[in-house]
C-alpha cells in the first residue's frame, strides 16, 4: 500500500492523554520538547510536505543570514569575542539550512533498483553533517574565546552589543517558531531537531547581552567568559541531536506510534490479536509492517479484514507511506 499522508510527530513521544510538566519545568519542556500536532492539522501530500519543507528552510536561511551580517557588523566595530562566538555560530546555523534544502529535493525521487526504499535516508544523513558544522563552529568559537582571556582587548560601542544579542535573539526566535511548526507538520525530525536548535542559540545571544552588560559594569574578562560558555552549551546541546538522528538511522521508532498503530489494528473487526509490528522512519515519513491474528473465514472476508486494518493504520498514521499487513489464521478459532 501506498498511502501518501503526513504527520506532525518529531523525535519525542507522546501518549496520549498524560499531562505535561507544569510550572516553571512545564515552560521549559514546551519551549525545548515542542508537542507535536494533531493529525487534522498534518499535510496529507507527502509532496506538499516536502515543498513546504524546503520553503521553510529558505525562508529561515535569509533571516539567519540578515542577523548574522547585522551581528558581524557590530562585532567589527565592537571587538566583542563573545558576539564573535554568536555571529559565527549563527553562521553556521545558516548554512545547515542548504544540506536540508538539498536532502529534501533528493528524498522526492521515486525508487530505483539500488534503493528501492527511495532516498527519505538523504534527510538524516544531511542531519549528521548538520551537527559536524555546528561542532566545528563551537570549536572555532572556543578557540577566540581562549585566545582572547589570554591577549585581552579592550572592546567598544558595548551597547551595540547588547543590541546585536537582542536582535541574535530574536532571529533564531522567528526561525525557530517557524522551523518547528513546518517541521511538525511534515513529521521531519531533522527540521524540528534545527528549530529547537535555534531556539537554543537565541539563548546564547542572551548570553552575548550578559557578557557585555559585564564588561559595561567593570568586569572585562566576562567577554571571553562568556564566548566559552555559548561554546560549551553548544557542544552539549548537540548530543540530543545526536541521539535523535542517530536513532533514526538505526530504525528506532518512538514507543507511541507502535502503541498507536497496534491499537488501531486490534480494533479492527476479525482482527483477534497483533503479534508483532515494525515501524521505522525514512526522512520524515514512515514505512512499515505488521502481522495480525485473523478469525478463519474465507479469502475474501480475510481480505476484508486486512482492507479495513490497512485503513486503520492510516488514520492512525498519517505520514504513513506503506504498511504490509500478513494474516496469521487463528487455530482455535478454526478449531470451533
Amino acid at each position: 500500500m501506498s498511502a501518501e499522508h503526513t504527520h506532525g510527530e518529531h523525535a519525542h513521544s507522546h501518549d496520549h492523554g498524560h499531562s505535561h510538566p507544569t510550572s516553571v519545568k512545564g515552560f521549559f519542556y514546551g519551549l525545548f520538547v515542542p508537542h507535536s500536532h494533531d493529525a487534522a492539522d498534518s499535510i496529507d501530500n507527502a509532496l506538499e510536505a516536502s515543498t513546504e519543507g524546503v520553503r521553510a528552510l529558505k525562508i529561515s536561511l535569509v533571516i539567519l543570514l540578515l542577523t548574522t551580517i547585522l551581528q558581524f557588523l557590530v562585532f567589527l566595530m565592537s571587538g566583542s569575542v563573545a558576539l564573535l562566538a554568536d555571529t559565527i555560530h549563527n553562521f553556521s546555523d545558516a548554512l545547515t539550512a542548504v544540506p536540508l534544502w538539498i536532502a529534501f529535493i533528493i528524498g522526492r525521487r521515486v525508487a530505483t533498483r539500488h534503493y528501492t526504499y527511495g532516498f527519505g535516508r538523504a534527510e538524516d544523513l544531511a542531519g549528521l553533517f548538520i551537527v559536524l558544522v555546528v561542532a566545528l563552529s563551537a570549536l572555532i568559537a572556543a578557540w577566540q574565546s581562549i585566545d582572547r582571556l589570554f591577549n585581552p582587548r579592550v572592546l567598544t560601542n558595548l551597547w551595540f552589543v547588547v543590541a546585536a544579542g537582542l536582535i541574535g535573539f530574536a532571529g533564531n526566535e522567528i526561525v525557530a517558531v517557524y522551523r518547528i511548526g513546518v517541521g511538525q507538520r511534515i513529521g521531519s525530525a531533522a527540521l524540528v531537531a534545527d528549530g529547537v536548535h535555534a531556539r537554543l542559540d537565541g539563548f546564547t545571544s542572551l548570553a552575548v547581552v550578559v557578557g557585555a552588560l559585564g564588561v559595561i559594569l567593570g568586569f572585562p574578562l566576562a567577554d571571553p567568559i562568556v564566548g566559552l560558555v555559548i561554546s560549551a552549551a553548544i557542544l552539549v546541546l548537540l548530543w540530543g541531536t545526536v541521539r535523535s538522528i542517530g536513532r533514526r538511522l538505526m530504525d528506532g521508532i518512538e514507543p507511541d506510534l507502535v502503541h498507536r498503530s497496534r491499537q488501531a489494528l486490534e480494533r479492527t473487526p476479525g482482527v483477534i490479536a497483533v503479534p508483532s509490528i515494525q515501524l521505522r522512519w525514512v526522512g520524515h515519513r514512515l514505512q512499515g509492517a505488521a502481522s495480525v491474528q485473523v478469525a478463519d473465514a474465507p479469502l475474501s472476508a480475510i481480505e476484508q479484514t486486512l482492507h479495513a486494518a490497512e485503513h486503520n493504520a492510516e488514520n492512525a498514521l498519517p505520514n504513513l507511506d506503506a504498511f504490509a499487513i500478513r494474516p496469521v489464521t487463528s487455530v482455535a478459532s478454526h478449531q470451533h
